[in-house]
């Protein structure tokens, strides 16, 4: 089992490599084709639209599961005491709850793209599998909220834990 979520972990960090290299790559081209010589890259926006969905939503479950959002401090002092465990399972819930609602709302932009065959401005790309692709990787990472590891107390906090 650890070795499966290992290469998955493994292979979303190479789709995250390769695409934003590839994002950046192609903007700058549009750019200078655009500033320069009066040629921008033919349905750039579209790709770029898709490479940054595709980002973005690759790492959200890797991001849920490793509790790498962004977060405040302040209160640590106080909620990383092992007797706010239930509150972080709340939170955990909550997290999940909405998550999964992205998921669901998706999942319903899923069949009313296909009914009106929507696709994107310039390439005519299809947007029920940017769907597909946002919906389950949003459910993923609903599962990941709820199977994260609690947080724990750093170094800073170990004295108050007790």
């Amino acid at each position: 089992m650890r070795a499966t979520l290992r290469l998955f972990q493994n292979s979303i960090n190479l789709v995250l490599v390769v695409m934003l290299p590839l994002m950046v790559a192609l903007t700058f081209t549009d750019v200078i084709g655009r500033r320069l010589f009066n040629t921008p890259v033919y349905g750039a926006n579209d790709i770029t639209e898709h490479m940054m969905a595709i980002i973005i939503f690759a790492g959200l479950p890797l991001l849920t599961m490793q509790r790498a959002h962004l977060s405040v401090d302040l209160l640590d002092h106080w909620l990383l005491r092992p007797k706010w465990r239930i509150w972080h399972k709340l939170v955990d819930v909550l997290i999940a709850a909405i998550l999964g609602l992205i998921a669901f709302e998706y999942y319903i932009a899923i069949g009313e793209a296909g009914m009106i065959n929507e696709v994107s401005q310039a390439l005519n790309i299809p947007r029920a599998w940017m769907y597909t692709f946002i919906c389950v990787t949003t459910g993923l990472a609903a599962i990941a909220a709820l199977l994260a590891p609690a947080p724990e107390a750093g170094p800073m906090h170990e004295e108050t834990a007790a």
